[in-house]
C-alpha cells in the first residue's frame, strides 16, 4: 500500500513510514485538523473541522425522541389539539361534553299522541308513560319502549303461505274459510310482559274461536249473510273472553269473513248439488205460486156466489132466470150452432162463415191504370 493514502488518515501522511493504523495519526504529528472524509453518523453529518472519532450509541440516539428520529429541514409533526388558555388540553372537556349529551338523549323521551311507553328499570317493569315529554334515568338504568296503542292491527287467517283452512260445520260438512281479525293494544304493560308471543297468541285464539263457532252452524248458514254475521259476532266474543283470561292487554275490534267456499277437491260436486237445490227451490216456488193463484180464484168465486145468493134470497124467480140466461150464453158462445125460436127464418144460416168473413180484412184489388195520352 506504499504511495497511497489511507482513506481514514490525514492527507499529509504519505506512505513514508507505511503506517496502517485506522486512525491515520503519526507519532509526533501535533496537527488534529484534517480535510479528509468524516463519519456520517456523527452530529453535523461529519462535516466541518474537528477531531475524527468513531460513532457511539449516545451519538446515534441523541437526536431521537418519543416520536422517532427528529429530522431537520423543517418537517412538520402530527396533528395536535389546540391548547386551552393556561396550557391545558381540550380533550377532557370534549369527553365530558359527549358523556353529558349521551345522558341527556337517553333520559329524554317524547311520546307522540296515540302512543304509550313502558319504562323498565334494570330490566323490570316500572311504570307506563302517556303521550308527552318525559324524563327518566339514563341508559342502562332505565329503558323505554314506545308502542302505538290506538292503531288497529289486522291478522289474515290463513296467511299467504298456508293452504286452505278447512273447518267442520255442524252438519258434518267441510268449509274453506278465510277471515281477518282486527285488534289493538288495550293495556301496554300486559301486552309486553304477560305473553311471550302476542301476535301468535291472537292467531291461535282466533282459529280456536272460529272452529267452535262454525261447528254450531250448518253449511248453508255459513254461506248466507245472516249466518256469517252471527259467526263473526260469536268469534269476537269468544276471542275477547279468552284474551282477557290470559291478561293479554289486547282488545278485539272485529272479525270479518272474507271467503266461505267448499273444499277445492269437491267443488264440482258441490256445484252440482247447489244447482239441484236451486232447481228444487224454483219448482217449489212455482207450485206455491200456482196454489196461491188457484186459491185466490176459488175465494173470488165463493165471494161472488155469496153475493148472488143474497140476491137470490130477495128475488128467487128473477135470479133463477138470470142465472139460466148467463149460463146458456157462456156455454153456447163456444159453439158454432145458433138457436132461433122465431118463425119465417131460413132453416140454414151460415153464421160461422159470415162471422169469419166479417173478421177477416177485405182483399185489396189492383185498379188498372188508364192511359190518357192521345185523348
Amino acid at each position: 500500500m506504499a504511495g497511497k493514502k489511507n482513506p481514514w488518515g490525514n492527507p499529509g501522511s504519505g506512505g513514508d513510514d507505511g503506517d496502517d493504523s485506522p486512525s491515520g495519526d503519526k507519532s509526533g504529528d501535533g496537527d488534529d485538523k484534517s480535510d479528509g472524509p468524516r463519519n456520517p453518523w456523527l452530529p453535523g453529518g461529519g462535516s466541518g473541522s474537528g477531531k475524527r472519532r468513531s460513532a457511539s450509541i449516545e451519538d446515534i440516539f441523541k437526536s431521537r425522541g418519543p416520536e422517532g428520529p427528529r429530522r431537520g429541514g423543517g418537517g412538520g409533526s402530527g396533528f395536535r389539539l389546540p391548547e386551552r388558555p393556561g396550557g391545558k388540553s381540550w380533550l377532557p372537556v370534549i369527553i365530558v361534553s359527549i358523556a353529558v349529551l349521551a345522558v341527556f338523549l337517553s333520559s329524554t323521551h317524547l311520546v307522540q299522541p296515540k302512543e304509550q311507553a313502558v319504562v323498565k328499570r334494570l330490566g323490570n317493569y316500572h311504570r307506563t308513560l302517556d303521550s308527552g315529554l318525559h324524563i327518566t334515568f339514563p341508559y342502562p338504568i332505565e329503558t323505554v319502549d314506545i308502542e302505538d296503542v290506538e292503531g288497529v292491527r289486522a291478522v289474515n287467517i290463513p296467511t299467504s303461505g298456508e293452504r286452505d283452512k278447512l273447518i267442520l260445520t255442524g252438519d258434518q260438512n267441510l268449509v274453506d274459510l278465510s277471515y281477518i281479525v282486527r285488534w289493538r293494544i288495550k293495556d301496554l304493560a300486559d301486552f309486553n310482559f304477560q305473553l311471550a308471543e302476542p301476535i301468535e297468541t291472537v292467531n291461535e285464539v282466533a282459529e280456536a274461536a272460529m272452529r267452535a263457532s262454525v261447528a254450531e252452524k250448518t253449511l248453508d248458514e255459513t254461506f248466507t249473510g245472516a249466518g256469517r254475521a252471527e259467526i263473526q259476532q260469536r268469534v269476537r266474543e269468544r276471542m275477547q273472553e279468552t284474551l282477557d283470561a290470559y291478561r293479554s292487554g289486547i282488545q278485539v275490534v272485529g272479525v270479518e269473513i272474507e271467503k266461505a267456499d267448499p273444499p277445492s277437491s269437491v267443488v264440482d260436486a258441490f256445484r252440482d248439488v247447489s244447482v239441484a237445490e236451486q232447481d228444487a227451490d224454483r219448482a217449489r216456488n212455482q207450485s206455491r205460486g200456482y196454489a196461491q193463484q188457484t186459491i185466490a180464484g176459488a175465494e173470488g168465486e165463493a165471494e161472488a156466489f155469496d153475493k148472488v145468493y143474497e140476491q137470490y134470497r130477495l128475488a128467487p124467480e128473477v135470479t133463477r132466470q138470470r142465472l139460466y140466461y148467463e149460463t146458456m150464453e157462456r156455454v153456447l158462445a163456444q159453439t158454432d150452432k145458433t138457436v132461433v125460436e122465431a118463425d119465417n127464418v131460413t132453416p140454414y144460416l151460415p153464421l160461422p162463415e159470415l162471422r169469419r168473413r166479417a173478421t177477416q180484412p177485405a182483399p185489396i184489388t189492383a185498379q188498372p191504370t188508364q192511359n190518357t195520352q192521345g185523348q
